[in-house]
């Protein structure tokens, strides 16, 4: 009788034991499986975020072809039913602006696509030199009255780190940009600045504004506003300075009053000392 009570008891031991060892095992477990859910949840949250980009930028693309592809079936067939003249010098100026429009929603989507497949190259590039091509490149004819001016720190700047055509080519459109948005008598400032680890390069403009419902969207690829659709562009321009700024491990962000002005703020690391 004292053997099986002992056995009992060993018995009863062990399995409490055992479910001691089990509660002390769940946690873990339990931490691991709603970890892999949270994971999958997010996972899902980021496939249906692209999806719906991807939408939108595909919406956008129909839009942007649409439009120069409609006038330019209409201005074909003006160009066939007119004799030489002014009014045909006129359909065929149409026609030519169109394709030129086209020719240049295309060349920025290959940018795009070609950025993604460029590898990283940083290199020191002197941000001073370069925004002085910059304002050169972009200085407006007299008769448009819009000052363009370049601030940069009483002392040299350190080299900003990162691939000297593609900073080139984000600093042009930003300034490119202001100047499609600004009026006569309006001023451009083109600044830059240490700030911390970065070098920031400011495009400001005393233009209309962006409107506080358009500025998370500016960088979107086709994106236009309401107050832009007007404006000539490929609507790419400013998608192109974002992507510049990610290849170069930059940033880029916008501050913007309505009826007064914008601020654009590329930032790129400084060159490290070696």
């Amino acid at each position: 009788m004292l053997t099986l009570q002992l056995r009992a008891d060993v018995g009863m031991l062990l399995l409490l034991v055992g479910a001691l060892l089990t509660l002390l095992g769940l946690p873990p477990a339990v931490v691991a499986v709603y970890a892999a859910g949270r994971r999958a949840r997010e996972l899902e949250a980021a496939r249906a975020a692209w999806a719906d980009d991807r939408r939108r930028f595909l919406q956008r693309l129909d839009h942007e072809l649409k439009n120069p592809l409609t006038a330019l079936r209409a201005g074909l067939a003006n160009l066939a039913s007119l004799s030489v003249g002014p009014e045909r010098d006129t359909a065929q100026a149409s026609v030519e602006a169109q394709l030129t429009r086209l020719n240049r929603l295309v060349g920025n989507l290959r940018k795009l696509v070609e950025l993604e497949q460029r590898p990283l190259e940083r290199v020191p590039a002197d941000v001073g030199e370069l925004l002085t091509e910059v304002v050169d490149l972009a200085i407006e004819p007299p008769d448009r009255q819009i000052s363009l001016t370049l601030l940069q720190a009483p002392w040299p700047l350190p080299p900003a780190s990162g691939d000297r055509d593609l900073i080139f080519l984000a600093c042009y459109n930003l300034v490119d940009n202001a100047r499609k948005f600004t009026r006569p008598g309006d001023a451009i400032e083109v600044r830059a600045f240490e700030d911390g680890r970065w070098i920031a390069i400011e495009v400001a403009d005393t233009g209309p504004g962006v409107p506080e419902e358009d500025r998370s969207h500016v960088f979107e690829e086709l994106y236009r506003g309401d107050n832009a659709r007007a404006v000539e562009g490929s609507g790419l321009g400013l998608a192109l300075v974002r992507a510049v700024a990610w290849h170069d491990g930059g940033r880029v962000s916008v501050r913007s009053r309505e009826g007064q002005g914008t601020a654009f703020t590329l930032r790129l690391p400084q060159t490290r000392p070696t």
